[in-house]
């Protein structure tokens, strides 16, 4: 459901005190990075609280950190009735998800009610502890603003002179719009050509959509890192052209 529908609706009371449809959002749209306006989300949350609607934020790809946030919804100073967590959430040494909710929400499940073979992985949950402590001791949210910073201004001096049409993202989840038509989510494009030239130079990075190339480098990347990949960057859109 789209917030333009969400607003005209009118849903009613149910005995646990949230209607059974539920809102889903991702906090941005992952593959072709785009990013919502300032404010979006907030007004997401008012939406959903005045219709008596569950906000769920999908974290997954967004959260700890890769924004520059600690989750990519607190950027709008949004707190989800549930947040859905993982990948980051272990450092990519384990695989490992959360759910976090109010007990309002959580408690509205009684035993019996659900389960899961692996749910509460003692190792898994220290591996998640010491990776969320990673991110907060080596201030990997802020390090993420900085180099995001640092590559959407490299980017986007490459836009009169390159086939790169726009830059857009947050933190270091990021984009470049190639100047060709969009196409479908599996297409091989202009973007594809571009990638294949990076990967022979040295980078990689996922095509999507025909025309939209993704980056998502790690969080600890430095500055002269940074500098190297959109050295990389420009050599092979110049090569394509």
């Amino acid at each position: 459901m789209f917030l333009s529908n969400l607003s005209n609706t009118n849903f009613p009371a149910c005995t646990v005190q949230y209607v059974i449809i539920v809102f889903l959002y991702s906090s941005l749209i992952t593959d072709p990075v785009v990013v919502p306006a300032d404010g979006y989300m907030s007004e997401v949350h008012k939406l959903c609280k005045k219709h008596n609607v569950l906000l769920i934020a999908d974290e997954v790809q967004t959260g700890l950190g890769r924004t520059g946030y600690r989750l990519a919804v607190d950027h709008d100073g949004c707190k989800p009735d549930i947040v859905v967590l993982g990948k980051a959430l272990s450092g990519g040494v384990l695989p490992v998800s959360a759910v976090l909710a109010s007990n309002e929400v959580m408690l509205t499940l009684k035993p019996g009610e659900h389960g899961s073979t692996y749910g509460g992985n003692p190792m898994a949950c220290k591996v998640a502890t010491a990776a969320l402590e990673v991110l907060r001791d080596e201030k990997l949210s802020e390090n993420s603003i900085e180099r995001g910073e640092q590559l959407r201004g490299g980017l986007s001096a490459l836009l009169d002179s390159t086939c790169i049409e726009s830059v857009r993202g947050r933190g270091l989840l990021n984009a470049i719009v190639i100047d060709q038509p969009k196409g479908g989510y599996g297409d091989q494009g202009k973007a594809y050509e571009v990638c294949l030239a990076m990967k022979e130079n040295g980078l990689l990075a996922k095509p999507t959509h025909g025309n939209i190339i993704r980056f998502a480098p790690p969080l600890t990347m430095t500055k002269e890192q940074i500098d190297m990949c959109l050295g990389i960057i420009e050599k092979s859109v110049r090569q394509v052209g």
